[in-house]
């Protein structure tokens, strides 16, 4: 079986509160980075929790980035997966010049790639 998508799973540290707690906000940003890496947007949901913190996804005909946040740890937990081409790391990147995180990390996966013992069987 050849890979059949890319995921990114976006670690980022030092986000200011008010940014991981603006619902609207993190919806367009999310949005625009969908649509940045060649995503078409099927539809998206977006909850705010009480006292804080917002967890969302946006679908696209090509997968999905969700998002969740911890405002009062300036954290978010963000993941970009996508299929038929397009990029996600033009989302990612987006993302993260948005988000102006101190600190980041990511881990990229390649899914549907066979591993070396499922080669061997």
């Amino acid at each position: 079986m050849k890979m059949l998508g890319k995921h990114i799973i976006l670690e980022l540290h030092g986000v200011e509160p008010e940014i991981l707690n603006n619902k609207e906000l993190l919806e367009k940003i999310l949005s625009e980075a969908a649509l940045k890496a060649g995503g078409r947007i099927l539809g998206s949901f977006f909850h705010e929790f009480n006292p804080h913190g917002v967890t969302g996804i946006i679908a696209i005909a090509e997968s999905h980035l969700s998002i969740h946040t911890w405002p009062e740890f300036k954290y978010a937990a963000i993941d970009i997966f996508t299929c038929r081409g397009i990029d996600p790391r033009k989302a990612a990147d987006y993302i993260i010049e948005k988000l102006r995180p101190r600190n980041h990390f990511t881990i990229t996966l390649s899914r549907g790639e066979p591993y070396k013992e499922e080669l061997e069987s």
